[in-house]
């Protein structure tokens, strides 16, 4: 059986529960990752729909990515802001799920799972790979 891992918000009010491995596990640099988790990347977990069940009252707000122009649906809790992860236009019937809102993040390591760096181009000159790693200058399919 497969397994369950579940996480949230910070207040608690949205929550959500993932069954199964993800599809793909993405470190991305991109310019609207870093604007949107405040940070010089973010790591996201790639799910089908069918894997992923969010329950709790949850905003969303359409951005275009200034990277790929594109849009992007983040999904948020309206009581605390956290930003629990996105849809995307590039990928109908997927979602990407933020991993520092699992309420056990360590599941999402790249001894598990292998990690692809995506956006290279915008990357923080401080903030690279591990020497080895393969990364793209964009993602991997545009």
């Amino acid at each position: 059986m497969a397994q369950v891992h579940e996480g949230g918000c910070l207040c608690g009010a949205l929550r959500y529960a993932v069954t199964g491995d993800p599809l793909r596990i993405s470190v991305c640099h991109c310019t609207w990752c870093q604007r949107r988790t405040g940070s010089a990347f973010s790591v996201e977990a790639l799910f089908a729909d069918e894997q992923v069940t969010i329950t709790g009252a949850r905003g969303r707000y359409r951005s275009h990515s200034d990277e790929s122009g594109r849009w992007l649906d983040l999904e948020f809790c309206p009581t605390c802001g956290v930003n629990i992860g996105f849809t995307l236009e590039k990928l109908p019937g997927h979602r990407m799920i933020d991993s520092g809102t699992f309420d056990d993040p360590g599941w999402i390591s790249p001894e598990r799972f292998e990690f692809r760096y995506v956006y290279l181009r915008s990357s923080q000159c401080w903030s690279r790979p591990p020497e080895g790693v393969e990364g793209f200058d964009t993602s991997v399919r545009t």
